[in-house]
């Protein structure tokens, strides 16, 4: 009998937390036993969500998939900041937050909508030199990388609960959520790290039908 995954098909799956995209891919060729399978957009250790997987000839869409609209929702906290934009990294600041105004979010906010100019997170897998960026970062070498245009179609945030603020961002390609992080904090005066992250959308693809990773091995184990 022909294994369906070999032939070629598309897999929603949530990425479980404190997985690299790479490690779902690894446990998931194991399991259905496939030679071709990629992930479309990777999603950082410390993000869960949505994980679009192509195994077979649907390979050849994850390059058409990952350059679709993506929609992200999490926490930054303000007044902290670490040198990785997120918890991988110690914190190396602390500023008191009590000054802070609702306007001044909200002007944060309206500033990092639309089309902008964003530098990616030294803490990245861009390459500069042939190296992914965050091998660099990690050997506290300098990591100079260059500003890149994406678009914001949507930034809105509740900031009820400070020093958290959580929002919903619906971006382009190639949008780094750590980087909105780190620019809104600067924005904002006081700095700000992302605390939680989960993408919720890729395209028309939605998280609410992806399924566990291990819930979907089970199944592929059980034949059905």
């Amino acid at each position: 009998m022909q294994n369906p995954y070999e032939e070629g098909k598309i897999l929603l799956i949530n990425k479980p937390l404190n997985w690299t995209s790479f490690d779902v891919v690894k446990k998931l060729r194991y399991a259905l036993k496939v030679k071709k399978i990629g992930h479309a957009g990777t999603l950082d250790p410390l993000a869960t969500g949505l994980l679009i997987i192509g195994t077979g000839k649907f390979t050849k869409k994850l390059n058409e998939l990952q350059g679709l609209d993506k929609v992200y929702e999490g926490t930054f906290e303000v007044g902290k900041t670490t040198p990785s934009f997120d918890l991988e990294t110690d914190f190396d600041s602390e500023k008191d937050i009590s000054n802070l105004s609702n306007s001044d979010l909200e002007e944060a906010r309206a500033s990092l909508s639309g089309p902008i100019s964003q530098i990616p997170p030294a803490h990245s897998a861009v390459k500069v030199g042939g190296e992914r960026a965050y091998k660099k970062a990690r050997k506290n070498q300098d990591v100079k990388l260059e500003p890149r245009e994406v678009t914001i179609h949507e930034f809105s945030i509740d900031s009820e609960n400070l020093p958290d603020v959580n929002f919903r961002i619906n971006c382009s390609k190639g949008t780094y959520i750590r980087s909105m992080a780190r620019d809104f904090g600067e924005k904002i005066g006081v700095g700000a790290y992302l605390k939680k992250l989960v993408r919720t959308k890729v395209g028309d693809y939605s998280l609410e039908d992806a399924e566990e990773l291990d819930v979907f091995i089970k199944k592929v184990n059980e034949g059905n």
